[in-house]
């Protein structure tokens, strides 16, 4: 097993110990790309997918490095919407 699917299966046990490392790892495997909103946007950040044209917009975990579980289950929807996983 790779660590995108090792990724995959941590994600779906909603840790919360999951850092914001290990979440753009896992959106950059299916495609997304960080994008940083400019200079005053704190802590706002966008993953975009080109290819689908999508975005998932999150705040940036700070000064902790793990990630909010609802912003967990923000992108656990947006993944299944957009049928990278099922479960």
């Amino acid at each position: 097993m790779g660590k995108h699917e090792k990724l995959i299966e941590k994600l779906l046990r909603k840790p919360k110990n999951f850092k914001y490392t290990e979440l753009a790892a896992l959106l950059k495997g299916f495609g997304y790309k960080e994008e940083q909103r400019g200079r005053t946007s704190g802590s706002a950040v966008a993953f975009y997918n080109e290819k689908l044209n999508d975005k998932i917009m999150i705040h940036k975990p700070h000064p902790q490095k793990e990630v909010k579980k609802y912003v967990l289950e923000l992108i656990l929807e947006k993944l299944k919407t957009n049928k990278f996983i099922k479960f």
